[in-house]
């Protein structure tokens, strides 16, 4: 029999999409740009704060105490973040899904245009606008690897046109390549708009949460300039706002508390095999793992082998009792 330790590391709460995980967060009183600041905090820390609740803004009020200036969060404005609203990947082959032939000057990431349209006349280029603007449609049927596509003379905002494109076809028309963009431009001849499936979802948190919470100030986002990271303000209730990344200002990151626990782990050797080959090893913790999935475990706790001062995992017993003895 030989017997090895086996340690498991349980983050607590830890969940990227929840509002309810248990994080300590700490107020940095450093003035730094929002990458360091972010560096600093997934050093030291887990990352930069993620805030997704009134509990955690009403939280680090309380924390920021006197101090009446912007601190810098964990939320940044990808602007390049667009995504189609088809979103099965097996429809787009390579480099498909970041086909874009925008018209000259555009997308100009302006304040809330974030959904896409095509430009009949021409060669057919995009532009990017307000999403609740009436424009008519173009919609697709897939069948296969092949999209069809059809015009909607009414007028609707991009989510409506969403719905409606679902409802009655397959999706709002994702434009795959330049042969697709001009399958389009033959559908009319006169130069109107009309909404495609491309938006952009581009308010991002720094540890990858998705959370749809926003305490913005009143007139932020602005989306002005560089401005594409954010502050809480704590001059106006901890409310947030645009900056530009680059301003150095003190800032907010959080920790996940860690639980650690080993256990002793006991195998009959079977004939022929080195219970301390790495490959057998890694196949043993995905076993183990699953075994403690099936039990309830949380996807959240993860396990390592401890290793023994020679470096190697498991050990003969006998050879522990006789180390014990002397």
């Amino acid at each position: 029999m030989e017997k090895a330790l086996l340690i498991i590391i349980a983050l607590s709460g830890l969940s990227a999409v929840s509002s309810h995980a248990e994080r300590q967060y700490h107020f940095v009183s450093e003035a730094k740009t929002m990458p360091e600041a972010q560096r600093y905090c997934r050093e030291k820390h887990t990352d930069l704060a993620t805030v997704d609740s009134m509990e955690v803004v009403e939280l680090l009020n309380n924390m920021a105490g006197q101090y009446n200036q912007s601190a810098w969060i964990g939320l940044h404005d990808d602007r390049d973040a667009w995504k189609w609203s088809m979103s099965d990947p097996s429809f787009y082959g390579p480099g498909e899904t970041e086909f874009r032939p925008w018209r000259s000057g555009e997308p100009d990431n302006g304040q809330n245009e974030e959904c896409s349209y095509f430009h009949f006349g021409g060669t057919g280029a995009w532009g990017d606008y307000f999403c609740n603007t009436p424009l008519r449609v173009i919609c697709f049927d897939v069948t296969g690897p092949n999209a069809t596509f059809v015009l909607i003379e009414s007028r609707m905002t991009w989510i409506e046109a969403q719905s409606y494109c679902r409802e009655n076809h397959t999706d709002l028309a994702s434009v795959r390549n330049p042969a697709e963009n001009q399958q389009i431009v033959e559908l009319w001849s006169g130069h109107y708009s009309a909404w495609i499936g491309l938006y952009r979802d581009s308010w991002k948190w720094s540890d990858g949460s998705n959370s749809s919470f926003k305490y913005w100030k009143v007139n932020e986002p602005n989306y002005v300039g560089l401005k594409v990271c954010v502050a809480a303000a704590f001059d106006n209730s901890g409310k947030w706002e645009d900056l530009d990344c680059g301003l150095e200002k003190h800032f907010i990151c959080y920790t996940v508390p860690v639980s650690m626990q080993v256990i002793k782990v006991r195998v009959e050797k079977p004939n022929g095999v080195d219970l301390n080959y790495p490959a057998f090893l890694d196949a043993m913790l995905v076993e183990v793992k699953n075994n403690l999935r099936a039990q309830g475990l949380d996807d959240n706790v993860q396990l390592a082998w401890r290793k023994q001062p020679d470096g190697q995992v498991f050990q003969k017993e006998e050879e522990e009792k006789k180390t014990d003895e002397l």
